[in-house]
């Protein structure tokens, strides 16, 4: 098993020093590179303090400056928000300033806050038909002149400039929860990506059947890499594992604003909302988090891991942004590299 990060830069309220986030998350993913993770992942997300990436590709060109081995991806592009001329140029340039490191993940869209601003009058569950429309003509785009004349776009003969340094182009990753994704994905040669939230194993276990299905129903694909995320704090006291379930649950709660509209963003800042006001609001019981998330000591985090990978998943994204403070972060991270990692480094 290999394992990634994904970690944005985030503000829970105005007390925090933007400069002092961003060499954070700086800290962080040079931490993973010496360490020996294989891929760093940076969103998108717009006017949002919890998750600050209105540009993942101006994210990972900053992180290719001061990294030396770590790939570097987006998790994800957000293909209704995009045009794809702009997109294949803006992913080719990262390649280019990376020494060709690029991973390219696309999805569409997570928050109909989002839509209602970027993409006005678009449903958040219909952003899969911009992404299937989309990636077609990125690829072509990356190869030389193409035309398009689509549902959502149409443009005369042009080409990305400038071009990958990867060939044919840099790998691409899709964010996968329902079927018609792992179809799509494996149908194409897209590596997979996904993310049960707080639920317990039988939702990453309901992935992997749904990659099982679409790998039965295209029997001459290549089976793609199976990622899977989780958010992830590491700890050695009592005390640390209290901290991350009260982070966590902060963080949660600003999550569920945001997925389901609910309202209540101020500046940038998201309130905060009663789990006694949710239907869903035993997927966020401390117990449950502490069982179903990566929380834990070393030895509990390995004996968790060791199920993703019996079940097939060839590389755990380590989620670590969740409102943790810095300190906690980074004792996290440190405690991943020198005691779990070595478990699997076969």
């Amino acid at each position: 098993m290999k394992f990634q990060l994904a970690i944005n830069m985030e503000r829970m309220s105005d007390k925090t020093d933007m400069r002092d986030e961003q060499q954070h998350n700086l800290d962080m993913v040079q931490i993973a590179d010496r360490g020996g993770f294989s891929t760093v992942w940076a969103a998108e997300h717009h006017a949002l303090e919890m998750t600050i990436a209105p540009n993942p590709f101006q994210i990972l060109s900053w992180y290719a400056a001061h990294t030396n081995d770590i790939r570097l991806g987006t998790a994800v592009a957000v293909a209704p928000y995009w045009h794809p001329i702009r997109l294949a140029g803006e992913a080719a340039m990262a390649d280019l300033h990376s020494g060709g490191r690029l991973e390219f993940g696309i999805g569409s869209g997570a928050y109909q806050r989002e839509f209602d601003r970027m993409r006005n009058g678009l449903k958040q569950s219909d952003g899969w038909q911009y992404m299937h429309e989309m990636m077609p003509a990125v690829k072509a785009l990356w190869q030389g002149d193409y035309a398009h004349d689509g549902e959502f776009w149409t443009f005369p003969a042009s080409t990305s400039v400038p071009k990958p340094l990867q060939k044919p182009h840099p790998p691409i990753w899709v964010a996968a929860r329902a079927p018609i994704s792992f179809d799509y994905s494996v149908e194409n040669g897209f590596n997979i990506m996904s993310w049960p939230l707080t639920r317990d194993m039988g939702e990453a276990e309901l992935y992997k059947q749904r990659l099982d299905d679409a790998m039965a129903k295209f029997p001459d694909a290549k089976r793609p890499t199976f990622a899977m995320m989780r958010h992830t704090a590491l700890y050695d006291t009592p005390e640390g594992a209290d901290t991350a379930l009260q982070a966590v649950r902060r963080q949660l709660s600003l999550f569920e604003n945001l997925f389901k509209n609910i309202g209540g963003v101020d500046n940038g800042f998201t309130a905060p909302i009663d789990f006694s006001d949710l239907e869903n609001r035993d997927e966020y019981d401390p117990g449950m988090l502490q069982k179903n998330l990566m929380f834990g000591s070393p030895d509990e985090v390995i004996a968790k891991l060791k199920l993703y990978e019996e079940l097939g998943v060839d590389e755990f994204i380590y989620y670590a942004s969740l409102g943790l403070g810095h300190k906690e972060q980074k004792h996290s991270l440190k405690l991943f590299i020198d005691e779990v990692m070595p478990a699997f480094s076969s």
